[in-house]
């Protein structure tokens, strides 16, 4: 009786799914961009250890997301340009004079040559995190917020995007 139940629950989600005209936002996303995409990052200066990983994870991102292959300047339709702007800290607690939890601010900017000509966007995102007190330990956890900070500025700019090709469908 619960296989029968199961397959039947099954089948609804598939039909309520497909029947609402659900697309993954990959696809809004190739409404934007087109197949080939060219990467450039540009860091800031102060910290350019988080330059490999954001021109890796965008890497990520166009292969998964955009369903596009990343190419040099010259073969590309599309480009992104991400300038890394820095971060700030702000303590948010402390404990016996020390601060024990931190807030970082990641600034990305995205400029961007798309099908629909330039397009701009600045992305800040925010982190909390506790820090503890080793020197060592507290550089990790930095670097480590910066990177989930960019993390989640990459996610937010597909978003944006996947929300501007949408736009560009219902049109």
């Amino acid at each position: 009786m619960r296989t029968i139940v199961k397959f039947w629950m099954t089948v609804s989600i598939v039909l309520l799914v497909s029947a609402c005209g659900y697309k993954p936002s990959s696809h809004m996303i190739q409404n934007v961009f087109s197949d080939t995409v060219y990467v450039e990052v540009i860091v800031d200066g102060a910290e350019p250890e988080n330059a490999p990983f954001l021109k890796d994870e965008m890497n990520r991102l166009v292969y998964t997301r955009f369903k596009g292959r990343v190419v040099s300047k010259e073969d590309a339709e599309s480009q992104i340009r991400l300038t890394y702007a820095g971060s700030t800290f702000i303590p948010l607690s402390y404990k016996d004079g020390y601060v024990t939890r931190y807030r970082a601010n990641i600034r990305v900017k995205f400029d961007m040559v798309t099908k629909e000509g330039k397009v701009s966007k600045t992305i800040s995102s925010i982190f909390d995190s506790d820090i503890q007190e080793s020197s060592l330990t507290s550089y990790a956890l930095r670097i480590e917020a910066i990177r989930i900070g960019l993390g989640k500025a990459l996610d937010e700019f597909l978003a944006y995007v996947s929300a501007k090709g949408m736009l560009k469908e219902t049109k």
